[in-house]
């Protein structure tokens, strides 16, 4: 199974600082070591007409000029570029949003290795593309129309989509896969090359005590069962399929501290890593590498490996030596 992280300093609209390019080099080298590792990146499609405020606040007005990195740093080294392409327009606009996929392959697909097609677009909150108008056409049409668009320039990227899970945590989500279900399988299901998976069992609500029923290992194996055994069949997505986790993160901050990060962050991958063989999960990403806000009492401001200012926690050790034992 690989192994990866998102490198920047930025959840939704909080980053409490810049980035840190020499810092950013460093620990993901300090992570790695001579393993492959994914490294995971987002641009963003704002549809017209623009709305610089907006696109500002989420870090999204560079665009498709740079990530966080220079291009050569996603190449080298055996890292691997996995591209979120996420639709937060205001108005749905399809074939804005697929001549937007064509730009970011022109741009980014000799590097990315994998494309994500939508962000969680069955996760109708805020700032997530699950509460934008025309985000289940984007969905349906953005998966094929990328994968016809990759063959045609002659690229190896891997095409798939994300969601949150599992659904009672959303409030159900079946309206989502019944649309997916009815759509058919050559026009869908057949194209999709893996499915992500946003994880945050402990993040936004409270659990039971480590080891105990409700506790965060069993939180995490239930969203990866519920995932594979439930939803994704009535999608028609078999399970020669893999599973990603996309994204996977647990807090630092009050109540909290960083002893209680590492627990979870162990207890969490080991529950992946447990479970990976039988529900053929192939990678795992970690979002993310620093605290976008180490002040703030909000969860996302905490999810870092390290603070604000890159101090590593006690989960960035943890973190390396998971990754440095793996045998991929």
């Amino acid at each position: 199974m690989k192994f990866g992280i998102y490198p920047g300093g930025r959840a939704g609209t909080t980053s409490s600082r810049p980035e840190d390019p020499a810092a950013i080099r460093d620990l993901v080298d300090r992570l790695a070591g001579d393993r492959p590792f994914v490294i995971r990146e987002y641009v963003h499609f704002l549809g017209e007409p623009a709305r610089p405020e907006f696109a500002a606040s989420l870090g999204a007005d560079r665009g498709l000029d740079h990530l966080t990195l220079p291009d050569e740093w996603y190449a080298d080294a055996g890292r691997e570029l996995d591209l979120v392409v996420s639709h937060l327009p205001a108005t749905a606009d399809l074939p804005g949003w697929l001549a937007f996929l064509d730009a970011v392959l022109d741009r980014y697909g000799h590097l990315a290795r994998c494309l994500q097609v939508t962000l969680e677009p069955n996760f109708p909150i805020p700032l997530i593309d699950g509460s934008t108008p025309g985000v289940l056409d984007a969905l349906v049409h953005g998966i094929p129309h990328a994968k016809a668009a990759a063959a045609t320039r002659g690229l190896r990227t891997r095409i798939g989509f994300s969601v949150a899970e599992p659904a009672e945590w959303l409030g159900g989500d079946d309206a989502f896969w019944a649309h997916l279900g009815s759509v058919p399988h050559n026009d869908f299901a057949a194209q999709v090359d893996y499915v992500g998976l946003g994880l945050y069992p402990d993040a936004f609500s409270p659990v039971a005590p480590r080891g105990t029923p409700g506790d965060v290992a069993s939180l995490t194996a239930h969203a990866l069962r519920h995932l594979r055994e439930h939803s994704l069949p009535r999608a028609h997505i078999g399970p020669d399929t893999p599973i990603h986790v996309a994204e996977n993160g647990t807090p630092s901050g009050t109540p909290r501290d960083g002893q209680a990060q590492r627990e979870s962050l162990t207890d969490m991958i080991g529950t992946v890593l447990d479970l990976r063989d039988k529900l053929n999960i192939t990678q795992y990403e970690l979002f993310g590498l620093r605290d976008a806000d180490s002040g703030s009492p909000e969860p996302p401001g905490s999810l870092g490996l390290v603070t604000d200012t890159y101090e590593p926690k006690p989960a960035f050790a943890a973190y390396r030596d998971i990754v440095r034992a793996s045998d991929a």
